[in-house]
């Protein structure tokens, strides 16, 4: 080797000794900023949910206090069964599971026949109309709300069931999510599956459902959240107090003869309604991402 070569060589040493002495101390303070980061952004997340559950256990008294506490003083779990006896929960808790439950058992099965449709059956305009429902998601939702309400008002569905439930059954973007879902099985198997004899309904249940099952979850768990979190349409569309969901059930449910609300309760009350959307968040959420993630960008 000539000694130009060993030169280059030992520069080149040199500087990848540089590099990596760089890369040792560079990379545990990224780390360390990257974390502290993300644990200064957990802490603004969770700190309105952390006031949540200390509220709902101090009295009133503590709660109205100039100076706030980050705990309370007296721990008074009565709250939770406060909220139960005057606030109506359990009816609220019906109709909000009866809502969500229904809805969203119809919407899956509009959503199945409808994606299996237009994913592998061949019929005139099937590319137009699939474009024309895709146009109507870059229009806000609200701008349906007055045209529903009148829709509904002339039906005489006010304070029922229905009015909760129909409006909302179609859903442009699941049927988009599961038709793409679709399309990612190979048309091989349906071609198949007909010289078989095989129906379409039969292929659906027997093919198509099972392997889009992740998908299917998702759109299951999306569709009860969003029932579950409903709020605008319930608010204008019940007025009475047996009709009412969680969300603006809650709003009026503790206030005393006088107007004064029980704060306290009410956390409580907000506290037990949450629960069960953080408990489907931390056991299900890796079947929203895989349905979300299995659903691709083909077609």
């Amino acid at each position: 080797m000539s000694e130009n070569n060993k030169r280059i060589k030992v520069m080149h040493d040199r500087n990848m000794q540089q590099m990596t002495m760089t890369q040792r101390i560079f990379k545990p303070l990224v780390l360390a900023g990257t974390y502290l980061f993300l644990s200064v952004m957990a802490l603004i997340v969770l700190f309105p949910f952390y006031w949540m559950v200390i509220s709902s256990l101090k009295t009133l008294a503590e709660y109205k206090l100039n100076t706030p506490t980050f705990w309370p003083t007296e721990i008074i779990l009565s709250n939770y069964t406060d909220a139960f006896s005057t606030g109506n929960l359990g009816r609220l808790f019906f109709n909000t599971a009866y809502v969500g439950i229904v809805s969203t058992i119809l919407s899956l099965v509009i959503t199945i026949l409808t994606a299996f449709a237009l994913a592998r059956l061949e019929f005139k305009g099937k590319n137009a109309l699939f474009a024309g429902l895709l146009a109507t998601m870059m229009i806000p939702g609200e701008l349906f709300t007055i045209t529903n309400y009148q829709t509904v008002n002339t039906f005489n569905w006010m304070n029922t069931y229905t009015v909760l439930i129909v409006p909302f059954l179609v859903s442009v973007f699941y049927i988009y999510l599961l038709r793409q879902n679709f399309l990612q099985i190979p048309n091989e198997l349906y071609l198949a599956a007909k010289v078989d004899g095989t129906s379409d309904f039969k292929y659906l249940w027997k093919v198509m459902v099972p392997l889009a099952l992740p998908t299917l979850i998702s759109i299951t768990i999306l569709k009860m959240m969003g029932a579950w979190n409903s709020y605008v349409w319930p608010n204008l569309v019940t007025k009475k107090e047996e009709m009412r969901l969680i969300t603006n059930g809650l709003r009026n449910a503790f206030n005393d003869t006088s107007g004064q609300t029980n704060y306290p309760v009410q956390m409580a009350a907000v506290a037990m309604v949450s629960a069960p959307l953080f408990l489907v968040f931390i056991f299900l959420r890796k079947y929203i991402m895989s349905g979300v993630s299995r659903s691709g960008i083909k077609g």
